[in-house]
């Protein structure tokens, strides 16, 4: 009897484990405009790395580091950052564990590590782009700027490190009243840019996400957009 009853928290663990992994499967996959943009051509060298992706533009002095959002996969992403190394700020892509920032918000330690830049800047997307905030608090001294796409920071930055949030006036997935209280968390010097016609998903190439507003512009006209306000605010 005993034994049997041993059995049942080992039993309970095996059932969420598995419920876990069938939970993070799910997730949304990269377009073909976006497998496209992980393509080198004459600006930006695309690059698979053991944290994920580098997209190596002219730049020899800013990087970004970008947290993928969750459930995303992060290749998503290689429309926005290409145009973004493209014209003047390199960008390392993130892969995160199961998907999801919550288990690799630390990485951007890793990346510092193996690239030498004179400015290094951090983001992401919705959950990663709150990783990525979370990540900023705590090394604030190492970075000069976050920019958080679609997504709001969860802990008080350093007064030094400029914020810059952007977000689409269609998103049907933000949490507006949230993202409002946490403004109490941004610098002074911190901006805040509405993509008018912009959505949720927008921001990244994989689809139609649950729960969003529909987009009044193109994926590509909100990605550059995102790409103008970054590099203006940097």
């Amino acid at each position: 009897m005993k034994r049997r009853l041993w059995l049942i928290p080992i039993f309970v663990i095996v059932l969420v484990c598995a419920a876990f992994l069938i939970y993070a499967e799910q997730y949304y996959h990269s377009d073909a405009a976006a497998l496209s943009a992980l393509k080198s051509d004459e600006t930006v060298t695309v690059t698979q790395t053991g944290y994920g992706w580098l997209f190596d533009g002219p730049s020899d002095d800013d990087a970004l580091i970008f947290y993928p959002g969750g459930k995303v996969e992060e290749t998503a992403y290689a429309p926005l950052l290409h145009q973004l190394a493209g014209e003047g700020m390199d960008v390392c892509l993130i892969r995160m564990p199961f998907r999801l920032a919550v288990f690799g918000a630390d990485r951007a330690a890793q990346v510092m590590e193996q690239h030498d830049y004179a400015r290094w800047y951090i983001g992401g997307h919705s959950l990663g782009g709150a990783m990525a905030a979370g990540y900023a608090a705590a090394h604030g001294d190492q970075l000069s700027g976050v920019f958080l796409l679609a997504a709001y920071a969860t802990k008080s930055l350093d007064e030094n490190t400029r914020a810059v949030v952007i977000y689409g006036s269609e998103d049907g997935v933000l949490n507006r009243a949230r993202m409002e209280e946490a403004e109490r968390y941004l610098p002074d010097q911190s901006e805040t840019f509405v993509i008018e016609g912009g959505n949720h998903a927008q921001f990244g190439n994989y689809g139609i996400q649950a729960g969003d507003g529909k987009a009044l512009i193109s994926a590509e006209e909100q990605q550059h957009r995102t790409v103008e306000l970054i590099l203006g605010e940097r």
